[in-house]
């Protein structure tokens, strides 16, 4: 990762630098009032590196996340823009990409997308005409070429750090991380990785992806994020494909008088081990409605003040 930098975004310098990177997450709700958008992601304005911007999440309508995202870069909230497959085709993709770029969006995450008809719409037709390595590949072409699929010229190439996502798994013996290496191959500067409170499970994963050489190739991020409640917390264990919740995190909770406090304090303990395991960028930090929670445990963290 000696290239030249990608984007002029402070997530980049922060990954370039070798310091922990954060990242947060905002979703839009479905509104006309443009600066909800800025007001929801406000209290990590300062302390997330970027913040995504999410894309139909759950495959529900919502703000258009192109502006939203636009709304947070004009109010100094520096965006990363989730495009998923499912809703356009590659010609709006790339339309989608200008206008990201137009507005001074450095950062991505390109995705396939949940399926179309699993939100509130279930009548809804997914279009996924790109998936999200297919994403990540006309990205980078239009970066690195600077050209639209037909060949095309771009009149100012757009400057994007791209990612990607990931999901954290306990190796088995003959496991390789295919899917992620042609994501990287594809173009895919960082992953993004779900949810993964099991800290064995992520030492054995990056230790997989070091035998590969995937760290030297890409910056990787990991999912974490305060939990509000241990119903919370088996909800997410039962629902979310991936996801592991200890018995003794839920009975933290369980037994805490102020259980989002305790699951503050859950998250802090997994980022300082997330500092300590070769390969790991930074965090990750996803919380439904969770801004403020989020924002919360990077100043408990004392990330920020360990950079100073």
């Amino acid at each position: 990762m000696t290239e030249s930098a990608r984007s002029d975004g402070q997530l980049e310098a922060v990954l370039r630098r070798g310091q922990f990177a954060v990242t947060a997450e905002t979703s839009p709700t479905a509104t006309t009032d443009a600066d909800a958008a800025v007001r929801r992601a406000a209290p990590l304005k300062g302390l997330a590196d970027a913040v995504n911007v999410t894309d139909g999440a759950g495959a529900r309508a919502q703000l258009s996340p192109l502006v939203a995202a636009g709304c947070l870069a004009q109010a100094g909230i520096e965006p990363v823009l989730q495009l998923t497959g499912r809703d356009r085709n590659r010609l709006a993709l790339q339309g989608d990409l200008l206008g990201a770029a137009a507005l001074g969006i450095p950062n991505l995450l390109c995705l396939t997308g949940d399926a179309a008809d699993s939100g509130d719409e279930p009548e809804t037709k997914g279009v996924f005409d790109l998936d999200g390595t297919g994403l990540v590949r006309r990205a980078a072409e239009m970066r690195d070429a600077g050209t639209l699929g037909s060949g095309r010229k771009i009149d100012g190439p757009p400057r994007f750090l791209i990612g990607a996502a990931d999901l954290p798994i306990d190796p088995p013996a003959d496991w390789q991380p295919t899917s992620l290496q042609k994501k990287i191959d594809a173009g895919a500067d960082f992953i993004q990785t779900q949810y993964c409170y099991d800290m064995d499970l992520c030492r054995r994963y990056l230790a997989r992806l070091g035998d590969f050489g995937i760290p030297e190739r890409l910056h990787i991020l990991i999912g974490i994020g305060p939990l509000k409640s241990a119903r919370q917390a088996r909800w997410m264990r039962d629902n979310l494909f991936g996801v592991d919740i200890s018995d003794t995190i839920v009975d933290r909770l369980e037994g805490a008088a102020d259980a989002e406090a305790e699951g503050r304090r859950v998250c802090v303990e997994i980022i300082e081990q997330l500092q300590d395991i070769a390969g790991v960028a930074g965090v990750h930090l996803m919380a439904p409605h969770g801004e403020a929670a989020a924002a919360a445990v990077i100043e408990e963290s004392g990330i920020l003040r360990r950079r100073a």
